[in-house]
């Protein structure tokens, strides 16, 4: 199976929308992140909808009158994708989709797309293919099941689904696979690191840590550390006003 690097969101244009339980005080703050967030990927916002409830709807996330509403609004705004704030349930995704008859992602799926864009060393490339891979596994899962309770129809639709069922066990057994082979290396990689951690520590060379949320400004002290000590520029990582602009 070919290595994932980003989640499939080939669009520019796209319908924010958040559930606001029981009247959360961070609820604004969320919703303007999802937003930074969007574009970050170059994804224009071209609507934010937004809903009050006291607990999540199960077959939809939002209530069914809202869906007609982030329809319509889709259809004006000529918008291309549908983002949703929270993380979404396989079964949650697949009926959004089809009502919204459009591609609808969560925030967990957005922020992958945006690690598999800004990883560049080898090892996050594999922690990121890693985490949108575990991600994928119970969709692909649910979506199976989904299969297996269809009934009834004509023989082709029996064909069909069987077809369908065999395909998702084949990606399913892949994935697993897949995850299996980057956790053995990502072990490896570790081995790497806990001998350089001991040469270090055995040679008492100091270790710094830089902490703070993204687009704290992480990136900005590091590059003026390396200048202030004469280091090359090639050793500076990646800066820019936006969130997950460097992954390493």
């Amino acid at each position: 199976m070919d290595r994932i690097k980003e989640v499939d969101i080939l669009v520019e244009r796209a319908i924010l929308v958040g559930v606001n339980l029981r009247n959360d005080g961070h609820f604004d703050y969320s919703m303007e992140e999802l937003k930074n967030l969007a574009e970050a990927l170059n994804v224009e916002v071209v609507g934010i909808v937004t809903q009050n409830l006291e607990r999540i709807t199960p077959s939809h996330y939002v209530g069914t009158g809202k869906i007609e509403e982030i329809k319509n609004f889709y259809d004006e705004a000529q918008a291309n994708l549908v983002i949703f704030n929270d993380e979404l349930s396989p079964s949650q995704i697949r009926n959004l989709e089809r009502d919204l008859e459009t591609k609808v992602i969560d925030r967990t799926m957005l922020i992958l797309d945006i690690f598999g864009r800004r990883a560049k060393t080898s090892e996050a490339q594999m922690q990121v293919e890693l985490a949108q891979l575990q991600y994928m596994l119970p969709r692909l899962v649910g979506l199976h099941a989904s299969l297996s309770r269809q009934g009834g129809g004509t023989g082709g639709g029996f064909k069909n689904r069987g077809a369908g069922e065999t395909k998702l066990e084949l990606d399913r057994r892949k994935i697993e696979d897949q995850i299996s082979k980057i956790k053995k290396e990502l072990e490896h990689v570790k081995e790497q690191r806990e001998t350089q951690r001991k040469q270090r520590r055995k040679n008492a060379v100091p270790v710094v840590s830089i902490v703070g949320y993204t687009n704290a400004g992480k990136s900005t002290i590091m590059n003026q550390l390396l200048s202030k000590i004469g280091q090359e520029e090639h050793k500076q990582v990646f800066e820019k006003d936006m969130l997950f602009a460097t992954l390493e």
